[in-house]
């Protein structure tokens, strides 16, 4: 599992590499352009549609690293056994959203079957909207690869979030002792009084 975790994390982390720069570089052009008065007929719509690939695909990178919103501080507090059917219905309802959302995303590819953009005509919709019930479905995956790590800190009683927490905080302790200690055992600097 963790293999198949590590090479879904690269190859999220490679293609969010990859629209990064893509809109980056998409950003640019087109200031250029609109500096010269020749504006891009197509950068609106090309800019937003890489947006939202981003968004899908970097929600699904933050689920695989369990790094979502979660309330792991009011799930921590509820009594064992309930802890875990808690933990356990969330990620139910997680999933089946996403299940939702792949099936609703496919039916509307299958709507928009034959429709382009609007200033590149060559360009299919459904290849644009093809992030929706790809999303759901690296959503669901990534989730499914979290929980068994998720489950078994939940039944610790430990949070990923505290824990990162407190390793910044001993980092940045460690960080200003390190700083304390250089300082103290620095020769003491001259005045440069003559007497």
């Amino acid at each position: 599992m963790s293999r198949l975790s590590g090479f879904l994390e690269s190859l999220l982390e490679l293609m969010l590499i990859l629209l990064m720069v893509g809109l980056t570089t998409i950003v640019v052009v087109a200031v250029i352009y609109r500096k010269f008065d020749a504006s891009l007929v197509w950068y609106d719509e090309v800019a937003s549609i890489v947006l939202a690939w981003i968004t899908f695909y970097g929600g699904a990178l933050a689920v695989l690293k369990r790094k979502h919103i979660g309330f792991d501080s009011v799930l921590l507090a509820i009594p064992l056994p309930v802890r875990m059917y808690c933990a356990i219905f969330a990620e139910a309802v997680f999933i089946g959203f996403f299940v939702l959302l792949a099936w609703a995303g496919w039916e509307v590819l299958m709507v928009l079957e034959g429709d382009n953009l609007v200033s590149l005509r060559w360009v299919p919709v459904q290849f644009t909207q093809s992030v929706v019930p790809i999303g759901a479905v690296l959503f669901i995956v990534c989730e499914l690869l979290a929980i068994p790590a998720y489950l078994k800190m939940v039944a610790a009683g430990q949070s990923a979030e505290h824990l990162e927490i407190e390793a910044e905080i001993e980092s940045e302790l460690a960080s200003a002792n390190a700083l304390k200690t250089a300082a103290s055992s620095a020769p003491p600097a001259s005045t440069g009084k003559s007497s």
